[in-house]
């Protein structure tokens, strides 16, 4: 069993989209913690650093050594997803940083379980530019991880996800259902199993929020642009989501 879990990646695993009553996003790293509560009576401690609007290269950089330091048995990394929103990308570069993590994690005793993010392209601006270099960092994923050591959760392969039902109004990121579902996913994979109770969420009034066009590229696709435009990025001056293992608590 899993005692200490440590998530590392960006806004797919902060959690943006599943956000509870106060704001705060939840998302799927916090549910995959709360699996493994329910699924052992000793303490579980949960970390995440994840910082929304993260490229690759600085996730390695600033949130590996800090999660490696917390000793985890459990060790997961979602990657590249802004990598490949960027005008240029290099497929085989983030295969590499990913290596890096693997490699890293792997020398500390770590079980790395790695995973690709759900296909947004079907309801994206621009998405079938989304889909093709979402297809080449799938398959290069599968290519260099499908193999012992460690377990690839593909929820880029996962069709379902691919339903307007799991996302949020902003298109990007999943609502709740859509981060129970990856949660899910994951806990099977690690053959833990999924709270019955899952099966049961029904999503909320900003889950299925719709917008006219106009309205949605004012929220959304135009600070988007603007913060290409100015180098900024939505985690800017923004600390880890929870940069300490705490013990989780499982109501």
């Amino acid at each position: 069993m899993y005692l200490r879990y440590v998530a590392m990646g960006d806004s797919f695993t902060e959690g943006l989209g599943d956000e509870r009553a106060d704001g705060q996003p939840r998302g799927w790293a916090d549910l995959v913690a709360l699996g493994l509560a329910a699924a052992t009576p000793e303490p579980v401690g949960y970390a995440n650093f994840a910082i929304r609007g993260k490229l690759l290269g600085p996730i390695v950089a600033e949130q590996l050594q800090p999660a490696l330091a917390l000793k985890p048995d459990l060790l997961t990394i979602v990657g590249g997803g802004n990598d490949i929103m960027r005008p240029k990308v290099e497929i085989s570069y983030v295969i590499d940083l990913l290596e890096q993590v693997v490699e890293s994690a792997q020398a500390t005793g770590a079980r790395v379980v790695m995973l690709s993010g759900a296909n947004p392209s079907r309801h994206l601006p621009l998405g079938s530019l989304m889909q093709k270099r979402g297809d080449r960092l799938a398959d290069a994923a599968r290519a260099a991880f499908v193999r012992p050591g460690v377990t690839l959760v593909d929820n880029w392969a996962d069709t379902e996800l691919e339903q307007k039902k799991y996302w949020s109004v902003d298109k990007l990121h999943m609502n709740a259902l859509g981060h129970t579902r990856v949660a899910g996913n994951v806990l099977r994979a690690l053959e833990v199993p999924v709270p019955a109770e899952w099966s049961n969420l029904e999503l909320t009034a900003a889950g299925v929020r719709t917008q006219s066009t106009a309205a949605y590229y004012r929220e959304f696709v135009v600070p988007w642009i603007g913060r290409r435009l100015t180098g900024r990025s939505s985690g800017d001056g923004r600390p880890p989501k929870r940069p300490t293992l705490q013990p989780v608590e499982v109501a």
